[in-house]
């Protein structure tokens, strides 16, 4: 089966189209196309239901019309949703205050999630893009845990990669390059795992 492309979610009335649980039932069901009598049986609600949340979930875009055919004298119409519903952080996010402080803070948390969100939404989109274009979208992640005894350690760290990459850069340099990318580094306290308990 081919992959379904991914959606971003990046308008606050069309996410609260989705977010509603049962047109999420419906979306997650729509991993093949279906009709609305073939999702009224799977999931056990009333043809018409279904119908009335099909109508919304295609006006916003969440779900496309994947065939139509004949059957008993109507067509029938099947939808099919995205792969991935990706909700874009910045829905909620505050609206800035013109008076306050910006901290200026380079490892600031603030920063580091207002960067995170931007990726987050950037890359979907692009995604998105090179899916319609069936294309392959090119990307980097580096992962890599780290120990630190002291504060002063990590500012060390941090350092020590800032150079690193500047140095990488420079051999880059993006104002030559025929294709641009972006690198982002990031650093964060690990998630402590849960114990194992045994018996």
């Amino acid at each position: 089966m081919t992959p379904r492309p991914s959606a971003l979610l990046d308008d606050l009335e069309t996410a609260i189209v989705a977010l509603a649980p049962i047109r999420r039932r419906i979306l997650s069901a729509l991993v093949e196309p279906a009709s609305a009598s073939g999702l009224s049986e799977r999931l056990g609600m009333p043809r018409q239901k279904i119908g009335h949340h099909l109508r919304a979930l295609e006006a916003a875009g969440l779900i496309t019309l994947a065939e139509e055919r004949r059957k008993r004298g109507f067509v029938e119409r099947l939808f099919v949703a995205a792969g991935h519903y990706i909700l874009d952080p910045a829905l909620m996010r505050a609206p800035p205050d013109p008076d306050a402080v910006q901290a200026q803070d380079q490892h600031a948390a603030d920063h580091l999630i207002e960067t995170a969100s931007a990726l987050v939404r950037d890359v979907a989109r692009m995604r998105q893009a090179a899916e319609a274009q069936d294309q392959r979208l090119l990307t980097l992640t580096v992962e890599a845990d780290v120990g630190f005894s002291t504060p002063a350690a990590f500012d060390a760290f941090c350092d020590e990669v800032a150079q690193a990459v500047a140095e990488i850069a420079r051999r880059h340099d993006a104002a030559t390059g025929t294709r641009r990318y972006r690198l982002t580094a990031m650093a964060h306290p690990a998630v402590a795992k849960p114990a194992v308990t045994r018996n």
